[in-house]
């Protein structure tokens, strides 16, 4: 074989190990989300049962391997060579997708995008191979499994609607039986509850996660298909007892078991059906190549009709992909980042909101409360009232919780039955888009929709849902834009898309991991105790400080050095901690809601503390943008006198913020008096120059560019010394009004 296949299933192996990691960091809010909303457990604990349903389900995976050697192009159209220019484009392809939706932190469906760069990239090498032979371009369907493609494609986009209707119907039937104070009901019936959702959950991780393993007998399958009436009783009674007992013995809240049993199921279907869009592609190319060596007297030309028989794949590089999968759940940081956006789209208690609000979302929110209006005035007013105060919780929502046991049961319930519907109907679905629509429909009937959220949340949805469409679209014609470049280059033009593929990634990962600022971390402070509350107000204070000094001294050398790469720095560090401060602000409800009554007055000097924190984060930036963009518009350097000031400035800026730092961190409250006469003389001392620098313009020494822009920082920084001044009270009166 010549050593530019070799070269290229070195490539793809590469690619698959990348695409397993980039993959799962896409995927892992599918199963995972609602356990972690719901906090049903330690995080290591959830994490733990997920990475055992993943490894079971990558040992399982066998049966899908064939969508990507024949299920959407015919492999006996095409020859050895384009096969496997296909096959890399197709990885490389999927790896820069992914990761653009992982930097984005938006969940997109991994069956999607493989099975529209199989058949952009089939396609494409159709219509080259067309073109070369003088045929007609008309005859290019005959190289692509229509009527495959057509039932995947339909049947995962049609799941989309089902999903979002079905779980909202459930949804608000479930909350209309329990409501949100439902503990008491859950001890009563938890057992009947218990034996219905595990009954849905072990039929979905029978019929979807272990139909096609070696594992699972065929007598045994055909059995559980037959007499599937019985089997669903004998589990019911199983689990329904099971439950009784564990209540009675560990006075375990049936619900934990559900989430963590669903938990462990959508893993397993996860990886079982999504694992062939990381490592089958690879793997299809390995048995090309196999095929090809067996074969004597082969040629590059021979066609590769021999992919749509069946082939085994060994367990040992199904078990390799599993760990990797495993180890990928547990440290990216991306798989994260997307299952964040899932639960900040489902919060139940608001707080800050990632999307922001469109003329789409807003003229469909007004619509729908006039139509709600209309609706509850026709309704009569006892029915009205009943169903208000079943969708009314009695308890504030805690900060740690995105939503309850039950709205997180559901999610995981209902997802698994729709699955398994879909499969024992022969359906394709997307694990992704069903688990998504699922819980954004009971985010909608449990009311985590409301006035105050809707617009950022159908925001929201709608632009995770035109990414999965673009998905579908980019897929498609990047991959037939990358098959095409790499025929026509072959080796000269693969390795070097392969490292454009490795560089985004580590753009996108490594290089973000490296250079982002350990000291950017921040408390959200949740506990109901007030000495918390003081102590981690004194934290955000030091971190908020001790930020604002990097991006002032950031500011400096960028000036001194006329530095356009240290001021962008300095510019992105301000809009980071702004950023985060505005973070801790919105979420400051939950940081007094539980406050004892006796202790407003602590809460409210907390609250001044932010707003001033906010204010000095803000000044910050009002000093970093308009410098970066001097620098960056190549405008004239600040003059010698102006960076010698500027560095004055500073270095009494940091003795000031140290002793600040030091009176709140040892209560030296009876120095304030001195603190204060040192921002007088601070004051003084900016207020100096800016007469100096007014003296500058009437003489000519700089233009009026450089004195709106050094007038500016000069204002700024006094304003950032006052609400230091200001932090530093506020967070003495919050320890004397104890």
């Amino acid at each position: 074989m010549d050593n530019m296949y070799l070269i290229i299933l070195m490539v793809l192996f590469i690619l698959a190990i990348l695409d397993v990691i980039v993959g799962v960091g896409n995927d892992a809010v599918n199963f995972v989300s609602s356990a972690i909303g719901a906090r049903v457990a330690p995080f290591f604990v959830i994490m733990t049962i997920a990475s055992g349903g993943v490894l079971l389900g990558a040992i399982t995976s066998n049966g899908m391997m064939e969508i990507a050697r024949s299920g959407i192009f015919v492999p006996s159209m095409f020859t050895f060579h384009n096969i496997m220019i296909i096959f890399v484009g197709v990885m490389i392809t999927d790896i820069l997708l992914l990761n653009a939706f992982n930097a984005a932190g938006l969940p997109t469906s991994t069956t999607v995008s493989i099975i529209f760069e199989l058949m952009g990239g089939g396609i494409s090498m159709a219509l080259i191979s067309l073109y070369e032979s003088g045929q007609s371009m008309s005859l290019v369907l005959n190289y692509i499994n229509t009527a495959t493609a057509l039932k995947i494609i339909s049947g995962i986009f049609i799941s989309i609607i089902f999903a979002f209707l079905f779980g909202a119907i459930i949804q608000w039937i479930v909350r209309l039986i329990f409501s949100f104070n439902y503990e008491e009901k859950v001890k009563k019936y938890g057992a009947f509850i218990g034996g219905v959702a595990l009954t849905v959950i072990t039929y979905f991780i029978v019929i979807k996660g272990m139909k096609s393993t070696a594992f699972m007998p065929k007598e045994l399958l055909v059995y559980i298909h037959e007499n599937t009436s019985i089997v669903l009783l004998g589990s019911f009674v199983f689990w329904t007892v099971f439950s009784q007992i564990l209540y009675w013995v560990f006075k375990t809240n049936v619900l934990k078991i559900v989430v963590l049993a669903g938990t462990f199921g959508l893993a397993l279907a996860f990886a079982g059906n999504d694992l062939v869009n990381f490592i089958g592609v690879p793997l299809a190319a390995l048995e090309s190549a196999q095929i090809f060596q067996g074969t004597a007297g082969a040629n590059t030309s021979m066609t590769m009709g021999a992919l749509s028989k069946a082939i085994q794949t060994p367990t040992l590089y199904l078990l390799i992909a599993g760990i990797i999968m495993v180890l990928t759940l547990w440290f990216s940081k991306h798989a994260r980042n997307v299952t964040q956006t899932t639960l900040n789209l489902s919060n139940q208690g608001g707080g800050q909101e990632q999307f922001g609000s469109s003329l789409f979302a807003r003229v469909l929110v007004r619509n729908a409360i006039r139509f709600s209006d209309r609706l509850q005035s026709v309704l009569p007013n006892s029915f009205n009232s009943f169903v208000s105060k079943r969708f009314t919780s009695s308890t504030a929502p805690v900060k740690t919780e995105s939503f309850d046991l039950m709205r997180a049961s559901v999610n995981l319930m209902v997802a698994s039955l729709l699955i398994s519907l879909g499969t024992s109907f022969k359906l394709p679905l997307s694990t992704t888009y069903v688990t998504f629509m699922v819980a954004m429909a009971t985010s909608l009937a449990d009311g985590a929709w409301g006035r105050e959220t809707a617009v950022y949340r159908i925001t929201g949805v709608f632009t995770v849902i035109t990414g999965w469409f673009l998905t579908a679209f980019i897929a498609f014609t990047l991959c037939a834009i990358v098959v095409w470049i790499s025929y026509i280059g072959e080796l000269f033009a693969i390795l070097p898309l392969f490292g454009i593929a490795l560089y985004f990634l580590y753009k996108s990962v490594f290089k973000k991991s490296k250079n982002k600022n350990d000291d950017s971390s921040y408390d959200v402070i949740i506990d109901a105790d007030e000495n918390s509350l003081v102590g981690k107000s004194l934290g955000n204070s030091k971190m908020v400080f001790s930020n604002v000094l990097k991006s002032f001294s950031q500011i400096c050398e960028g000036c001194s050095k006329y530095d356009r790469h240290v001021l962008k720095k300095a510019k992105e560090h301000s809009k980071e901690l702004d950023i985060q401060i505005k973070n801790i602000k919105d979420n400051i409800n939950y940081s007094i809601r539980n406050i004892d009554e006796k202790n407003i007055d602590s809460s409210h000097h907390y609250v001044q503390v932010i707003d001033y924190l906010r204010e000095v984060s803000r000044s910050l930036g009002f000093i970093t943008e308009p410098i970066f963009k001097h620098v960056n518009n190549n405008h004239k350097p600040l003059i010698d006198a102006q960076k010698e000031e500027l560095s004055e400035i500073y270095s009494q800026f940091e003795s000031f913020i140290a002793k600040g730092i030091d009176i709140m961190e040892h209560k030296k409250f009876d120095e304030m008096e001195d603190y204060a006469l040192i921002q007088t003389e601070m004051f003084a001392f900016i207020n100096k120059l800016r007469k100096v620098q007014i003296k500058r313009v009437k003489e000519g020494e700089v233009n009026t560019r450089n004195s709106l822009l050094y007038l500016q920082m000069l204002h700024e920084f006094k304003q950032i010394l006052s609400f230091s001044m200001n932090v530093v009270k506020s967070h003495r009166d919050m320890i004397v009004a104890q």
